[in-house]
């Protein structure tokens, strides 16, 4: 069975060098839009924990996760 990238990597290859830089303008535009998304939701989160709740959270991490047993290596 292929695969859907495999689909649009042959499609690619298919295309002559204008149309494939047409392509390649329009993934890096995604790939754009995915960041701005990406950003955007950051925006809107940040500052969403109190400041209570934030030192909460890194105290449960500390204690939880930054210990090594040494005997289970």
């Amino acid at each position: 069975m292929v695969s859907r990238l495999d689909t649009i990597v042959a499609d690619l290859r298919s295309l002559p060098p204008g149309k494939l830089e047409l392509a390649a303008d329009y993934i890096e535009r995604l790939k754009r839009i995915s960041q701005e998304e990406r950003q955007a939701v950051l925006a809107h989160t940040f500052g969403s924990l109190s400041r209570e709740d934030a030192e909460e959270i890194e105290k449960a991490i500390e204690e939880g996760c930054e210990r090594i047993d040494e005997r289970d290596w």
